[in-house]
């Protein structure tokens, strides 16, 4: 068996593997071809749609992450739209059905999506990728052309190029897949989905069995999706921190370069002269020359300037223009700018001054300074370098974009896995064992039969605690039916004990009637009849259950056990009873009553057939009209027992032979219990009873004395 199921495991690792693997190659051999033919698509979702129709979520997902993960490689930022082609797949699948069908309608309409994904959410990606830019390429020439025809800007004229692009893209990749699809052999598309990951789906079915309830299968993704989440989303942010640290310290080095190449030409000892006669002084305009060479050369530099930092403000020795601002003439005092406000004291004791980031009119920059000394070793001014910020945001935007996009397709592709993984090793072992015990049976041995039938069926293999829990399971259910079938023996066999006894009580009581011979047995027959017959016709079917028959039927033959109460001489008396001798008689109902509560004491519980006992004790001699004994009790007031009991006792005393009586012709018996029905019997029972009539005749004949 485990060879079998090692075997089982393989083909279904080798058919996913062969679908993945077509599928990428698919979808690579579009991009060649476009690139061969130079068209301005993609034709990289053949394989994605195709394996989408064939095989479900498991490969079609794999199938369109590891196609730009494998591009990546020629393409490297084919790599950051992994969520894109995930996005696509997902698509796929929920379209699959209608797809295999040919169904127009949502084969346009899967279409839209596509184009959606990769026209609107890939042209956002792309402008985040290029630092809020859409970069150049054939959709950019073409939104140009859009935005000349119909004037809508930048930003949509190149999402409206990117939609339409991709829309005709997507209509050239579905098409080629369905065709695809179609001219695969049946026998390779039923193979491939009859396999267990086939049938794996994102969202979960409603299952009524799990109302208000998180489901396994929910929580497993739910754990992997949080830890892979916050595991990722540490690693985004330690990955952002150390690549805005690493282009700040790049940014400080550029500006303490372009520092130390100003400073080399830099008369030191000069500094007054230049502050004094500005750009009259030998040597000024190389310096300012040098400057303007270096703002102008580096896009990241966008202040370059030598100041003298006194108590009245600051100094201007030089100064350059920039793009936005015209550059303070020589000689010039200005306010002091907020970088240098902060470390003012510092300026004035001619200190060294750390890197300061600030935010001000000017924008976001990273200024450097270094302080001048002449030959004196006397600090005479401080050069500083301005760097632009701007640059790193948009950085910053392209790589967040970059990674959240990574993370977000790889996301997506974990989740189906471990959805697949716990549906197949988790929540379908689990599932299939709730399903056995929830249709688990134990009243009869059929349903103890099937019930550990469809447990040996499961037959869950999965190596783990789950086929533990299963194998523990399976003793157990073992164990139980065993148990069961050990007590109801048992229960069997006491039962039989307690009716034996029964009759023997029974027996013993009325050998002591020389007239009554086998009256309880037949009594409990007629009982039986009556009771079977009210249950057929759904006559106080509210009481009438299998158990209560029983119960009454078991317990019938004690319905005269207080006769053993009654004197012989009374109870064998051939003529006719005295009064007192027929009061003396008629105790044996309520001394019946006592035996049978003596018995319940001594038991301790109030079992169904001794209660039914006490009630055929009693009141069998009560009559429907209320003038029976011994409490007059009247209709329903009367146990449904006793008066069952008292059409049968009547009936059998009437066909039966007594010392005071010769035996009644049964057709004679019947018409007295027809006429008596209502008055001295419950109508209902002795109708039942004449429904039987057959049965009635069969016992009765079966047992007429000689």
């Amino acid at each position: 068996m485990a060879t079998k199921l090692r075997s089982k495991s393989l083909q279904t690792g080798a058919s996913l593997f062969g679908v993945i693997v077509i599928g990428v190659l698919l979808n690579i051999l579009g991009i060649k071809l476009n690139e061969v033919l130079g068209l301005p698509f993609y034709l990289d979702n053949v394989g994605t749609i195709l394996s989408a129709m064939a095989g479900g979520y498991i490969p079609c997902i794999t199938v369109g992450f590891f196609t730009n993960i494998i591009n990546g490689f020629s393409s490297p930022s084919s790599i950051y739209y992994c969520i894109i082609s995930v996005l696509i797949a997902v698509t796929a699948v929920s379209f699959a059905e209608k797809l295999r069908r040919l169904k127009i309608p949502y084969i346009l309409l899967s279409i839209v999506f596509f184009a959606f994904w990769g026209g609107i959410v890939g042209g956002f990606l792309t402008w985040f990728i290029n630092g809020l830019s859409f970069g150049e390429g054939v959709a950019v020439d073409f939104a140009e052309q859009i935005n000349n025809v119909i004037p809508m800007g930048y930003f949509m004229s190149n999402m409206t190029a990117n939609f339409l692009i991709d829309f005709v893209d997507k209509a050239l990749v579905t098409v080629i897949a369905l065709i695809i699809y179609k001219l695969l052999p049946s026998s390779v598309l039923d193979y491939v989905q009859t396999r267990s990951w086939y049938y794996v789906t994102l969202i979960e079915r409603h299952n009524p069995h799990n109302r208000k309830r998180l489901s396994l299968r929910w929580k497993v993704t739910l754990v992997v999706a949080v830890s892979t989440t916050l595991v990722v989303s540490a690693a985004i942010g330690i990955s952002v921190l150390q690549y805005h640290d690493s282009t700040v310290a790049e940014f400080e080095e550029d500006g303490h370069h372009a520092i130390h190449v100003i400073a080399d030409k830099l008369d030191r000892d000069r500094i007054d002269e230049y502050l004094e006669k500005g750009r009259k002084a030998e040597g000024y305009s190389h310096i300012e020359e040098l400057l303007n060479t270096i703002v102008n050369v580096s896009p990241d530099i966008k202040f370059a300037y030598i100041y003298r930092i006194s108590e009245d403000g600051t100094h201007v020795i030089f100064d350059v223009d920039s793009e936005t601002v015209e550059a303070d003439d020589p000689g010039e005092v200005i306010r002091y700018d907020s970088s240098i406000k902060k470390y003012k004291d510092r300026f004035l004791a001619g200190e060294e001054i750390p890197t300061d980031i600030s935010i001000d009119e000017d924008g976001w920059l990273l200024s450097v300074y270094e302080p001048v000394k002449n030959s004196a070793g006397q600090v005479k001014c401080y050069i500083g370098i301005d760097m632009d910020m701007g640059r790193l945001r948009s950085d910053e935007i392209a790589f967040l974009a970059k990674i959240i996009s990574l993370f977000l397709g790889f996301l997506l592709l974990i989740r189906t896995y471990a959805v697949w993984l716990a549906e197949r090793h988790i929540v379908k072992p689990i599932n299939a064992i709730a399903h056995v015990s929830r249709h688990s049976g134990y009243d009869t041995p059929e349903a103890r039969e099937k019930w550990i039938r469809m447990l040996n069926a499961l037959d869950i293999r999965t190596g783990d605690e789950i086929e533990t829990l299963y194998e523990d399971y399976k003793r157990a259910a073992h164990n139980t039916v065993r148990y069961i079938e050990e007590f109801q023996h048992q229960s069997e066999q006491l039962t039989r004990l307690q009716n034996g006894l029964i009759m023997v009580l029974a027996d013993m009581v009325e050998s002591r009637d020389q007239c009554t011979g086998d009256h309880v047995f037949k009594t409990a027959a007629y009982t039986e009849i009556i009771l079977c017959q009210l249950l057929k016709e759904g006559i106080y079917s509210d009481q009438l259950t299998e158990e209560y028959i029983t119960e009454v039927v078991n317990s019938a033959p004690l319905h005269d056990v207080g006769k053993i109460t009654v004197s012989d001489v009374i109870l064998n008396k051939p003529g006719k009873l005295t009064d007192e001798e027929f009061r003396i008689m008629q105790s044996h109902t309520v001394e019946g009553g006592k035996i049978i509560d003596k018995a319940m004491s001594i038991v301790d519980e109030d079992t169904g057939y001794l209660t039914e006992a006490k009630n055929l004790a009693l009141y069998h001699h009560e009559k429907w009209n209320g003038k029976g004994y011994p409490a007059g009790l009247k209709g329903e007031e009367i146990p449904l027992s006793a008066r069952v009991m008292a059409v049968a006792d009547v009936f059998d005393a009437l066909v039966s032979r007594r010392s005071y009586k010769e035996p009644f012709p049964i057709e004679k018996a019947l018409s007295i219990i027809r006429e008596d029905a209502g008055s001295h019997f419950d109508p209902l029972v002795a109708q039942a009873f004449l429904d039987a009539e057959d049965e009635v005749r069969r016992i009765a004949k079966l047992n007429l004395e000689p």
